[in-house]
């Protein structure tokens, strides 16, 4: 069997390898891993590490560098995608693209993740065109943000590939509610003991339950993440707001509870996020290049992104070993929520076994969490549209649509904005 990672040049790979393919690969029963990426000196660094750490462990399998991405996916079970467009400086583009607007600017949400989006989705479906020709009934992880964004797009427009959405929000949230229990307990508990109630979009879920043997143990890890709102000087969510929803709010909805706020903090940049990551990743693929390193270094946790690679190993040995386990992904809703549109994508519990990815059934949100997800729902399905088709006019409307957007008679400014600053990556709106 044959598992191929795109993005493979990632400085996130070798996290990959050391706690998620390494330790589970028996279970796989696979002989390569492809790690594919067009920057090839970039990906012989980070190769050369994944290299040593699986000669390390025994060469329990051979890995494979290419710059082809259809060679790539020939004939491979499943593919992982975790590929960033335009690498770090677009992301820094997106960042100053709404810090000039005084718009939120961040890479998932707001201009920035519809800029993001805006490059992405094409690549991804170029992905998903090659799975269908050359390796039919693969599996499609997608990590690359905006996550629930990009599965929408393949929902729409590869509906024949099966695909899921994958972000590390709900088993973060999942493993930090194990650490409190465990804390005021004393007892270690197997994360395959716990279950995470929580729905939504990407990055704009609301965990609302938690049981550990079917037992519930919400109120204990509510109260116990309110005691970490009150002793933090700077709160993700403010103790009212937390009292009157009974539900923790995704940590990415401080953009849209508190957008003043987050505002106002891009006035102290640099550096900008993108530019903090940039500065540590070229001490990471300083240490990557060390023949001596056979294990990742430290300052990978800096990098963000816990339990990535957790969660992919998850599902895949779900997948293929038909276990039927229950991971929190992005996935068609086919009404699993009856109440909400049966083609959104939504982010929820699923079962995932060999026939597929199945969504639990799942109550709905309450109307104060509806309304902001039906108007991001509809951003997303018009940005899908304007990133597929060049469409102009679909694009202005997701910008006036979203809720972190400009106002209307700004929405023109912003977006001729959008495209200049990324021409280079945006072909189909010059056409």
């Amino acid at each position: 069997m044959k598992i191929t990672v795109i993005g493979g040049g990632s400085t996130y790979t070798p996290g990959i390898g050391q706690t998620g393919f390494w330790p589970g690969w028996i279970h796989f029963h696979s002989k390569e891993l492809w790690l594919m990426d067009i920057d090839r000196e970039r990906l012989g660094i980070v190769s050369g590490l994944a290299q040593r750490m699986v000669k390390a462990k025994g060469d329990p399998f051979k890995v494979v560098l290419s710059d082809n991405q259809r060679e790539a996916v020939a004939g491979t079970k499943y593919i992982i995608t975790q590929l960033r467009v335009g690498l770090m400086p677009a992301r820094r583009g997106d960042e100053y693209l709404g810090l000039r607007h005084g718009l939120v600017g961040q890479e998932t949400t707001g201009v920035g993740g519809m800029a993001k989006a805006l490059r992405t989705i094409p690549v991804i479906l170029s992905i998903a065109k090659d799975i269908r020709e050359v390796a039919p009934g693969a599996l499609l992880a997608n990590f690359t943000n905006p996550a629930g964004l990009v599965t929408e797009a393949l929902n729409r427009h590869a509906p024949n590939v099966t695909a899921v959405g994958v972000c590390n929000v709900g088993i973060t949230m999942k493993m930090e509610a194990l650490e409190w229990l465990e804390k005021s307990t004393g007892n270690k508990i197997d994360d395959s003991r716990a279950a995470l109630n929580t729905l939504g979009l990407n990055h704009l879920t609301w965990h609302r339950g938690f049981t550990v043997d079917g037992r519930d143990m919400w109120p204990a890890v509510f109260r116990a993440f309110a005691e970490k709102m009150k002793k933090e000087e700077d709160p993700e969510c403010d103790l009212r707001t937390l009292e009157i929803l009974g539900m923790i709010p995704n940590y990415y909805l401080q953009y849209f509870y508190y957008t003043e706020r987050k505002v106002a903090a891009q006035e102290k940049w640099p550096p900008s996020r993108a530019e903090e990551v940039m500065e540590l990743e070229k001490g990471l693929l300083r240490d990557y290049a060390n023949p001596a390193l056979i294990e990742p270094p430290a300052d990978l946790m800096k990098r963000g992104g816990a339990y990535y690679s957790t969660l992919a190993t998850q599902l895949i040995n779900s997948h293929y070993n038909d276990l039927g386990q229950v991971n929190v992904v992005n996935v068609r809703n086919n009404g699993a929520v009856k109440e909400w549109a049966t083609d959104w994508v939504l982010e929820l519990p699923a079962k995932v076994d060999k026939r597929g990815i199945h969504p639990l059934p799942a109550a709905p949100l309450p109307p104060v969490c509806f309304g902001l997800i039906s108007q991001v729902k509809m951003y997303e399905l018009l940005t899908v549209e304007a990133a597929v088709r060049g469409n102009k006019n679909a694009l202005y409307q997701a910008l006036v649509a979203h809720p972190l957007g400009p106002s209307a008679d700004r929405a023109q400014a912003v977006m001729d904005d959008m495209l200049e600053t990324n021409r280079q990556w945006l072909p189909q709106f010059f056409q």
